[in-house]
């Protein structure tokens, strides 16, 4: 009986893990291949970071003329929108009209975090976060490379 039972729990799990949208690395590579065109399109350059929804790097490129500092932003914006499930722009927003917001764990106020959802909008699978330009381009550039990988930066 008791391993009929383990049995059963483990076929459950293992059904639950292939049926859960999950943002693996070609998915995170699609995301950096997405922001690069962009990128390159508009003639800038990015540091760009994928997260998964615990905040960690699953993919991450410096683009030319990017130092450690503007990495280390990206990374911030990026665990950020995966910690609250919103984008950076949002927490400025936020933090303009909520005294006390903008010192909460893992609020950045400056556009360039976007979340990471599921093609259907249910999931949230991660974020996104870049810096090196303004934090509108950063925005932009992130959002377009959520979209070519097919996924979405809002839920449904």
């Amino acid at each position: 009986m008791r391993s009929l039972l383990f049995s059963a729990v483990l076929m459950s799990a293992a059904a639950f893990a292939q049926s859960t949208p999950q943002l693996n690395a070609r998915a995170a590579q699609a995301i950096i291949g997405g922001c690069l065109a962009e990128s390159m399109q508009r003639k800038q350059s990015h540091a760009i970071v994928v997260v998964d929804t615990g905040g960690h790097v699953i993919a991450s490129l410096l683009m030319d003329g990017n130092n450690s500092g503007i990495y280390d932003f990206a990374v911030a914006k990026a665990e950020a929108a995966a910690a609250w499930g919103f984008s950076t722009a949002q927490m400025a927003k936020s933090a303009s009209e909520t005294p006390g917001r903008a010192g909460a764990p893992h609020v950045v106020t400056v556009a360039g975090g976007e979340p990471v959802w599921s093609a259907d909008g249910k999931v949230r699978l991660g974020a996104v976060g870049l810096s090196g330009e303004a934090p509108e381009d950063d925005a932009v550039c992130g959002g377009a490379g959520i979209r070519a990988a097919g996924l979405r930066t809002g839920h449904s």
